[in-house]
This record gives C-alpha cells, structure tokens and sequence, in this order.
C-alpha cells in the first residue's frame, strides 16, 4: 500500500514557477515508477511527466517538455514537480500517481494509487 499527499500548488501569474511535492508512505517508494498528472475542468487527465523506478528516467508530454522537471528522493520518499514558465494552460489539479509496472506510463489506468491533488491557477 502507498499514500500520496500532494502539496505546493497555488495561484501564479503567467511566466512564474511552482514546486509541486508528493510525499509517499511506505517503505518501497523506491520500486514504484511515479507520474504527474493533470486535470483541467470538462476535460479528461492527462499525462504530465513520469519517471521510471528501475532507471530514474524520465517522461515529459510535449506540453511541457523543456518547462517541467519531475525527479524523486527515495531518501525521503517524495517526488517533485519543478514548473518553470508557466502558461494559464496549466491550470489543472495536478495528481501524483504510483505503480508498480511502469510499462505503458502514459496512461492513467495504469496507475495503482493516487493523491488527491493540488489546484494550480496560472493567471494571464
């Protein structure tokens, strides 16, 4: 079993950055490929960012590639979501999510547990 609690959103002017965080429990955080995902009102979840378990590497989404940067401390068992130039498209609730396959990454299904979020605003 894993807990995720995200924290770290709030409202930013366009340009601006945040740091998302998701602290994990348990005591195998470090063989779960972890992912960030998104979801804006009326629209589906989507993929944001992931980064492998086995190897730490990482999976952007084109709309963020370049601007976001997900890494992990298994140390302290939390993972970040670095934003840098932020668009008013970014607003969303962002979810950290966890599983053990990290085969089709991309896909929310395939994610075993889940956060319950954190709005970020990006205001024009």
């Amino acid at each position: 079993q894993v807990q995720l609690v995200e924290s770290g959103g709030g409202l930013v002017q366009a340009g601006g950055s945040l740091r998302l965080s998701c602290a994990a429990s348990g005591r195998t955080f470090s063989s779960y490929t972890m992912a960030w995902f998104r979801q804006a009102p009326g629209k589906e979840r989507e993929f944001v960012a992931a980064i492998l378990w086995s190897t730490s590497t990482t999976y952007y989404a084109d709309s963020v590639k370049g601007r976001f940067t997900i890494s992990r401390d298994n140390a302290k068992n939390t993972l970040y979501l670095q934003m840098n130039s932020l668009k008013p498209e970014d607003t969303a609730v962002y979810y950290c999510a966890a599983t053990r396959t990290g085969v089709r990454i991309r896909v929310p299904r395939e994610y075993d547990y889940w956060g319950q979020g954190t709005q970020v605003t990006v205001s024009s």
